[in-house]
């Protein structure tokens, strides 16, 4: 996208009026002025831009960027910043995407080793490894697994490990050829039959049964020596914990597959169930929803992976390890997948990781996965009550499933949601709900935040009960309201035009 010139005018694009209004946010381009600057490089006198540079480096032309004072680029970077949805400035409940609050703390124990270089040797680095050695130990523990690796970038980033390491294995096992397929059931997270077909295998869907969780006899079903692993999450996207997963990964293991565990939901077990307690073999972890980092925009992510000890060999390098009194990195493995990323993970979401375990222990661990259910089986109640049915209606974990009336789209309520100040749940997800509103509160929210969140729903339901029009016309208070969607995705209009 190539940016408008400069103004040339000294006169201001935004009308008078417009420059203070929240609603009329004038562009970075139409605050500029000629001249202005934020800063100016040291010119001292008898020097020219020619010789402090050389000439060879100087433009012919400027270059096409706005001309502003320093006070007017913090302006326009603070009121743009206050244009976007936070968890810091609302309630963010997306389902299976977990928006919770970040402690601000753990940003500051980040923030102490941005002076770190990835190349710095080991001697002067001791600290550091030291701290990511305890996180690969204290995931192990609180997941059931026997060794775990840091290096993946992002949950996706993980499950692709954990499909690796389980090929890897088979063909160790002599069984590469015969084992082709992953079993995943109907709700499953969208990333999780993309990674095993990017790992060449073919994906089985197994249907969800009456009660929400896997349909067992499906399942037994599509088993065979031919299946390499299953993919499964606990509890699943429903928000409801398989009750017969034991059985499961029985089954699964009888024909020799392997159990794979999202821990996309780890959020609603942490510090009182295992994944590796229920059978599973791999597990990787949202270190950025369960573990405090930042999530999203806020990102980047970290997807740390953890095995059994039968598939330890597979793991990526470089890892983390003792040697001596000390630490040291470890970059080769005889039958290790690889590396999957540059260096040994995003270190900087490893260290709030490790900070938020420290802080917490296991006793707050355990007040968080109380709290997230809490929270979730409260609001799942009171969106009932407002007139919200909800799918597979039984006590729930950290997340639930709801709908809108008959009648009522799903997308016109999450529009209205939008001119309360509210962030709408995850819409249309899973696909085995019709009309899906995927709805986590998280354990960070307070209960005024949650009733509030309730008397907004409820409250969209009573406005389109008495004029069913409304609804489709919102948002109408935001920048920006209604779009024809499919429009803006084929044609999106990429710059600003300014007019003569």
């Amino acid at each position: 996208m190539t940016p408008p010139a400069a103004t040339t005018d000294a006169t201001p694009v935004v009308a008078a009026a417009d420059r203070f209004r929240s609603d009329s946010f004038p562009l970075i381009f139409e605050r500029s002025s000629p001249g202005r600057r934020a800063a100016r490089p040291p010119v001292t006198d008898g020097d020219d831009m020619a010789t402090l540079l050389g000439e060879e480096h100087l433009r012919e032309a400027p270059p096409r960027l706005p001309e502003v004072a320093e006070l007017d680029l913090v302006r326009h970077y603070t009121q743009l910043a206050h244009r976007q949805f936070s968890i810091d400035g609302n309630v963010y409940p997306l389902g299976s995407c977990t928006m919770k609050y970040n402690p601000k703390l753990h940003e500051d124990v980040a923030e102490r080793f941005l002076d770190l270089h990835p190349y710095q040797d080991e001697e002067g680095a001791q600290g550091i490894l030291e701290l990511l050695f305890e996180v690969q130990r204290d995931l192990a523990q609180i997941t059931g697994m026997d060794d775990v690796s840091l290096q993946p970038a992002a949950g996706a980033h993980g499950e692709l490990a954990g499909i690796l390491m389980i090929r890897a294995y088979h063909m160790a096992n002599g069984e590469g050829e015969l084992r082709r397929v992953v079993i995943c059931p109907d709700g499953a997270h969208g990333t999780n039959p993309a990674t095993a077909a990017m790992a060449g295998y073919e994906v089985v869907e197994v249907p969800t049964g009456p009660d929400g969780e896997v349909d067992v006899d499906a399942f037994r079903a599509a088993l065979g020596p031919h299946v390499a692993a299953v993919m499964l999450t606990n509890p699943n996207t429903l928000g409801i914990f398989e009750t017969r997963i034991l059985e499961i990964s029985r089954l699964a293991h009888e024909v020799g597959a392997q159990l794979y565990y999202d821990g996309a939901n780890l959020n609603a077990i942490v510090g009182r169930a295992r994944p590796g307690d229920m059978g599973f073999d791999v597990v990787h972890l949202n270190l950025h929803k369960t573990f405090t980092t930042p999530h999203g925009g806020g990102g980047p992510g970290t997807g740390p992976v953890g095995v059994k000890a039968h598939l330890a060999p597979f793991l990526p390098v470089p890892r983390i390890v003792r040697s001596g009194a000390g630490y040291t990195i470890e970059g080769e493995r005889a039958h290790s997948i690889g590396r999957l990323r540059s260096f040994y993970g995003n270190v900087g979401n490893l260290v709030r990781a490790w900070a938020y375990i420290r802080r917490l222990g296991l006793v707050g661990l355990k007040r968080v996965s109380t709290m997230a259910v809490l929270n979730a089986n409260y609001l799942r109640v009171r969106m009932r009550e407002a007139g919200y049915t909800i799918a597979f209606d039984r006590v729930n974990m950290h997340e639930f499933v709801a709908q809108p009336p008959a009648g009522t789209k799903t997308l016109d309520v999450a529009k209205a949601m939008l001119d309360y100040g509210v962030h709408p749940m995850t819409v249309y997800f899973p696909l085995v709900v019709r009309e899906a509103m995927m709805v986590e509160p998280t354990e960070t929210e307070s209960l005024e935040t949650l009733d509030a969140y309730a008397a907004v729903l409820g409250e969209i339901l009573e406005r389109t009960a008495k004029d069913p029009e409304w609804i489709s016309r919102a948002p109408t208070t935001t920048p920006v309201g209604r779009v024809d969607e499919v429009r803006a995705a084929r044609k999106p209009v990429l710059r600003h035009e300014f007019s003569d």
